[in-house]
């Protein structure tokens, strides 16, 4: 795990990232931006089209980790862009989106052109537009809404466009990965297809930073028969930790990260998410926060969730610990995500916890108790016993 410092959208972002991670697995997944969508993943069809550091970039195929440092704008970072605002209507007005899959992609692209090209006509548009691929359209509608929003801007006379560069064909190849701060420019004999950038745009105005969209978010709270410091001092060791939470296992553990899985049942079948999470803690106030994401080898599913905690002092020795758990859940296994199953699971696991915080806490020092791990989760049990509950209470059964 790396960590890296990267601007998103207007906005500073510190985060663990492993050194194979795609910028837009880490969009979609640790920054939950799914404004960015991942099509070929191989860098070919641009549907993952961001800009990095002003410069239209496959997120597909750049490094979370080469991005330490740089600008990165997703489709989410233009609320307030005034071309890409036109763009958009100009698509929805001459209908050059149907599926909306290649759209984000496809805007980004097409906003980089009339910012860079503002006097292109129609064939120029069509090869500078041609390393985003579209499977519904067939490319008229998004030709004419492109023209449309050039010719507009021209016949205003937009300063915008007075101030670009002069024109270069340098379309984004399918190749292009995050590219050097300041590449060369290409002369214009050089087909776009080969170009490998243009000269660096005067990047438009920076959006208000997009508000993050969070998962589902459920909270509860317990209470522990132990002196806030004691319970606080194991909140500190994460193997203790993972040991009280059913079905989970650490594998490495540092201060601020760790790796590891968690294994749960669904009747016959069986998902075992591994991945990674960054810990906070914060002294002062007795709060901390693990926020992780993996991934089940099985069925492909993956799962995101940030668990926040915090402990207050209930009196007698005791300390009451405040708990919200924001998770989303994508693949097979997002079926079993309803709300109310949900809830009433993470619940569950939550007492589960609860009572076996409080028996570690008070087993002896190095006794079996003390080191023994939670049992497996069985969320399928636990599903049969929460429809037959949800049968008996329509019914008016004791």
């Amino acid at each position: 795990m790396q960590q890296i410092i990267l601007t998103v959208n207007g906005e500073k972002v510190e985060a663990l990232a492993e050194p194979r991670t795609h910028l837009g697995d880490f969009l979609r997944e640790q920054q939950r931006l799914t404004g960015t969508h991942l099509g070929c993943e191989h860098g070919v069809c641009g549907a993952c089209t961001v800009l990095i550091d002003g410069q239209p970039a496959r997120s597909c195929i750049s490094y979370a980790v080469a991005c330490e440092g740089r600008e990165v704008r997703t489709i989410e970072g233009f609320g307030d862009d005034a071309v890409m605002n036109e763009l958009r209507a100009a698509f929805n007005k001459y209908h050059a989106l149907q599926c909306g899959f290649c759209t984000p992609g496809m805007l980004i692209a097409a906003r980089d052109l009339v910012l860079r090209v503002p006097d292109a006509d129609e064939k120029r548009i069509r090869v500078e537009m041609s390393g985003n691929l579209c499977r519904c359209t067939g490319y008229m509608g998004i030709v004419r809404a492109v023209k449309s929003v050039i010719d507009a801007r021209r016949a205003v006379n937009d300063p915008q466009i007075e101030a670009a560069p002069a024109a270069a064909p340098a379309a984004f190849t399918p190749f292009q990965a995050a590219a050097p701060a300041a590449p060369p420019a290409v002369p214009p004999t050089v087909p776009p297809t080969a170009a490998a950038s243009a000269a660096p745009a005067p990047a438009a105005p920076a959006a208000a930073p997009a508000a993050k969209k969070p998962g589902t978010v459920i909270e509860d709270e317990f209470t522990v028969d132990h002196p806030l410091a004691r319970v606080w001092e194991i909140f500190a060791d994460m193997p203790a930790v993972a040991a009280c939470l059913p079905g989970a296992e650490i594998s490495e553990h540092t201060p601020t990260s760790l790796k590891g899985r968690i294994t749960t049942k669904f009747g016959p079948m069986r998902a075992a998410f591994a991945g990674t999470a960054a810990l906070e803690r914060d002294e002062a106030v007795k709060s901390g926060a693990i926020r992780g994401n993996g991934t089940d080898s099985l069925s492909g599913s993956r799962a995101r969730g940030d668990i926040s905690y915090r402990l207050h002092d209930a009196g007698g020795g005791r300390t009451r610990v405040t708990v919200a758990i924001d998770y989303s859940l994508q693949g097979p296994l997002a079926q079993f995500s309803r709300g109310g199953l949900v809830k009433e699971f993470v619940k569950k696991m939550v007492a589960d916890f609860a009572a076996n915080l409080n028996a570690r806490l008070g087993a002896p020092a190095g006794s079996a108790a003390a080191a023994a791990p939670a049992a497996q989760v069985d969320a399928g049990g636990f599903f049969w016993t929460w429809l037959w509950g949800r049968i008996k209470s329509l019914f008016g059964a004791k």
